[in-house]
């Protein structure tokens, strides 16, 4: 590319690998996830972007308005005296934008710099994803200064497999607000002695329990049940002993005791602040720090994923519909709990949302009265009758109208043989009946919302990007283009809705 300088070829590079490397790791972490960063390499630089995926489309006008109407980000951040040398870059805010989380900062070799990745509904915590993103900056700055080609492919591997030092960043920083101070436990041995508990069968069964690593300082107060003494007390780093010793606290409110060395021995009662908790459940598990969760552990791995079905779709359609507020949320609170219920069993089932006044006619056991489903008595019964053969047949009127019901249909295109019965027998009967949303739960965790033979909340598969890189446009063309874009295809700018719940469930 003759045209191009080498510092502009430098920054394309750069902004790429990194850019590869983040998508790909954050894919792992929190599933199919887009990224995109927004730059300008110099006080007067134009502003740039970088985004093949078009995570930033639908917030053109936030854009222009930050970054093209005002200029006050240029003359915004630290002294020039500040920014010199490979320090980190000091952290820009985060932008806010709906459905994105943010994070960006300056420094000499990038004046400014803003990275984005998707803000997944199901997230036990933003603030990992944060930390990854915080570090996507700091290697843009770094690999701008170093300037040679040879190396830039290193940031990307580094932050492909940054799932766990995310976590720790996450930990550590908010250890460091909790306590004020430094503090005196590596959290590192600590992350990998809970994948590695987690990988370590006992019996054949996966582990389940807690454990409490504790700050050395606030061990002294803690209420010991049984306590090892200091020359018989088990390594945190065998892996199989301390499997053996969680049995002694599985299903109680009891945990093992850590100091982030050795096993202290057994506690029961309230935690002191700071605490780093691991709750292992069977094959998969959850970190916490105080009553903060942070993150989910599975196949040796960590992961964003709360592990529950959160139905943003179903919410968007109840918002949607002329049920009024109160009925929506009884009713979005109830379906949420049912499917819930059955995760937490590991069990299918399938629940039918008939928003049709009066509900339609199913194949399907019926009741002399429909269950009021307000009554958590009535609602605990639902449970189980959801685990049974067909369907449950719940009505706008916050009513239990059938259990085994038969969902038929006509075969249609949109059929997924990959899948089971229960799910081509939703989008079937979804197909032909108006104002229904079927939910499948299957007992290996997928839940699929389905609506008129159309599974809702689908995963997409991204297109993949292609080897030849385009070298990134200024943020005034590409805002202009997706503008023109927009004009021409008939649709607004803002038409997305946020992700997030406008339901209560509390």
């Amino acid at each position: 590319m003759p045209n191009k300088t080498p510092g502009k070829m430098i920054s394309k590079l750069c902004a790429f690998h990194i850019y590869e490397g983040l998508r790909d790791g954050l894919s792992h972490f929190s599933g199919p996830s887009r990224a995109a960063v927004i730059y300008a390499i110099g006080p007067d630089s134009p502003m740039r972007v970088y985004d093949p995926q078009s995570l930033l489309r639908g917030h053109e006008p936030k854009l222009r308005e930050l970054y093209l109407d005002s200029h006050a980000w240029r003359a915004d951040g630290p002294a020039p005296a500040l920014l010199r040398g490979y320090g980190h870059p000091f952290p820009e805010k985060n932008l806010g934008l709906a459905g994105l989380i943010s994070f960006g900062g300056r420094s000499e070799a990038v004046f400014y710099q803003m990275w984005f990745t998707e803000h997944h509904p199901d997230m036990c915590s933003t603030g990992p994803t944060e930390r990854w993103l915080e570090h996507a900056c700091w290697l843009l700055s770094h690999d701008m200064v170093s300037e040679n080609a040879c190396y830039l492919g290193t940031s990307g591997y580094v932050l492909q497999e940054y799932a766990t030092h995310a976590v720790r960043d996450h930990i550590v920083d908010r250890l460091n607000r909790i306590l004020g101070m430094d503090i005196h436990m590596r959290v590192y041995p600590i992350l990998d002695a809970v994948l590695g508990v987690s990988r370590t069968l006992e019996e054949g069964a996966w582990a389940r329990g807690a454990m409490a690593f504790i700050q050395p300082g606030y061990i002294g107060g803690l209420d010991f049940l049984a306590r090892f003494p200091p020359l018989e007390r088990p390594n945190l780093d065998n892996f199989k002993h301390v499997r053996k010793l969680l049995q002694a606290v599985q299903d109680s409110d009891n945990a093992l005791a850590s100091d982030g060395r050795c096993i202290l021995g057994i506690v029961a009662g309230a935690r002191p602040r700071g605490t780093i908790s691991a709750d292992f459940r069977s094959g998969h598990g959850f970190i916490f720090l105080d009553d903060e969760l942070v993150c989910s552990f599975f196949d040796g791995r960590f992961h964003s994923s709360t592990r529950r079905a959160n139905l943003v779709e179903l919410e968007e359609i109840l918002l949607e519909s002329d049920l009024p507020p109160e009925i929506q949320h009884q009713l979005f609170r109830i379906v949420l709990d049912i499917v819930h219920t059955a995760e937490d069993r590991k069990r299918g089932c399938t629940l039918v949302i008939d928003l049709n006044d009066p509900p339609i006619d199913i194949s399907g056991q019926y009741l002399d009265a429909p269950l009021k489903l307000a009554d958590p008595n009535l609602l605990d019964l639902t449970h189980r009758l959801a685990t049974l053969d067909g369907a449950i047949h719940i009505g706008a009127d916050l009513r239990l109208h059938g259990f085994a019901c038969l969902l038929d249909g006509r075969r249609f295109a949109g059929e997924d043989r990959a899948r089971g019965a229960r799910f081509n027998s939703a989008l079937r009967f979804t197909a032909e009946h108006g104002n229904i949303v079927v939910i499948v739960v299957s007992a290996d965790r997928p839940v699929s919302l389905i609506q008129e033979g159309v599974e809702l909340n689908a995963q997409c598969y991204l297109k993949p990007i292609s080897a030849r890189v385009p070298f990134p446009p200024a943020l005034a063309d590409w805002v202009e283009g997706m503008e023109m874009a927009a004009m021409a295809g008939g649709h607004g700018l803002t038409g997305r809705r946020p992700r997030g719940r406008s339901i209560p469930i509390n």
